[in-house]
């Protein structure tokens, strides 16, 4: 039989700062998702310290030092969904969920849609659609494969061109370009 466990004591303004930097230290994050996560655990624990929990100025301050940099975070979430092969509209709804705001998203969102082309055969390839699928796809399946794309976050003409492009034949960035 395990005992249950004794609950931790609420949380002051020097617990909440160490909290708050091994959070940053640990993670990539922004600043509203720093702020979610201290409001979180002071709803858990609870406040012992004189009036509210100073989570805005925490979540300022390590802004202020450079712990937190939403222009970063947002270019290098951008990056790495695009190398998944995920397009400018999946990069911008994964950026707003994370509470970046437009200045901060502009140059990822840039990035992803300057490197449109080489995202969808990415993840075409990965998920082997169009002309890299082992057989040519019927009727339902390439309306399937158009759905994945789609959903990937790419333009809809871009992946119909190609679901359509024929099999055997591989495409560069640079035939869905032009």
């Amino acid at each position: 039989m395990t005992r249950p466990r004794r609950p931790r004591p609420p949380l002051d303004a020097r617990q909440l700062d160490e909290l708050a930097l091994r959070y940053v230290g640990r993670f990539a994050t922004s600043r509203r998702k720093l702020g979610d996560y201290l409001t979180r655990k002071v709803r858990e624990r609870g406040w012992d310290g004189a009036g509210e929990p100073p989570v805005g100025a925490v979540v300022e301050r390590l802004a202020g030092l450079g712990y937190v940099d939403d222009a970063a975070f947002a270019l290098a979430r951008g990056r790495t969904l695009g190398a998944r092969g995920y397009g400018a509209r999946r990069v911008a709804g994964a950026l707003s969920a994370a509470g970046i705001g437009e200045e901060d998203s502009a140059p990822a969102l840039d990035c992803a849609r300057d490197q449109r082309a080489e995202a969808i055969l990415r993840l075409a390839r990965r998920r082997r659609i169009g002309p890299f699928a082992d057989q040519p796809g019927d009727r339902p399946t390439r309306d399937k494969w158009l759905a994945t794309l789609v959903r990937g976050g790419h333009d809809f003409d871009l992946a119909r061109r190609v679901v359509e492009w024929p099999s055997g034949s591989e495409p560069s960035a640079d035939d869905l370009n032009g």
